[in-house]
């Protein structure tokens, strides 16, 4: 018989470097996400995520993204993406654009004001992510962005 307490042996000790690895990435991430939101916050008044949406509208060509590619860049859901745009919206970061060809098709647009803002925020960004890296090497920069790259899937 078997005691049905017993987490079942998956084969995975539960200090495995993999966890662990994992489990300092995820703290890694809350730390930098509350000091960058912190950093942005008082000097431009925006978030982090904030920021890195801006960020994939102004690489996007022309400047503009479907709302769905831009959920799925981000990892949020289209509601998830509409909720974002729309306080951006309201102070002029982002704008709308409908597909003439298909009126079920909406874009979002960064404005100039929003483009100007996350030049400037980038700023902020690499200041404090310099700041809290301090000075790996080039191969321990590249090689880890590899591996998060290939946890997040965007290889």
């Amino acid at each position: 018989m078997t005691d049905t307490n017993q987490a079942p042996d998956t084969g995975a000790p539960l200090d495995s470097p993999t966890s662990e690895f994992c489990l300092r990435m995820a703290r890694a991430w809350a730390a930098l996400s509350r000091r960058l939101d912190s950093s942005l916050g008082s000097l431009h008044g925006i978030s982090f995520a904030d920021y890195q949406l801006l960020l994939s509208l102004q690489r996007a060509p022309g400047g503009r993204l479907r709302r769905v590619d831009l959920a799925e860049k981000l990892g949020l859901t289209a509601s998830g993406v509409t909720r974002s745009l729309l306080p951006l919206e309201k102070i002029g970061l982002v704008g709308r654009q409908s597909d003439p060809r298909d009126a079920r098709v909406g874009y979002a647009i960064i404005t100039p004001a929003g483009s100007e803002l996350v030049v400037n925020a980038g700023v902020v960004v690499h200041n404090v992510s310099r700041m809290l890296l301090g000075a790996p090497s080039r191969e321990q920069i590249e090689s880890t962005s590899t591996l998060l790259a290939q946890l997040g899937g965007n290889q």
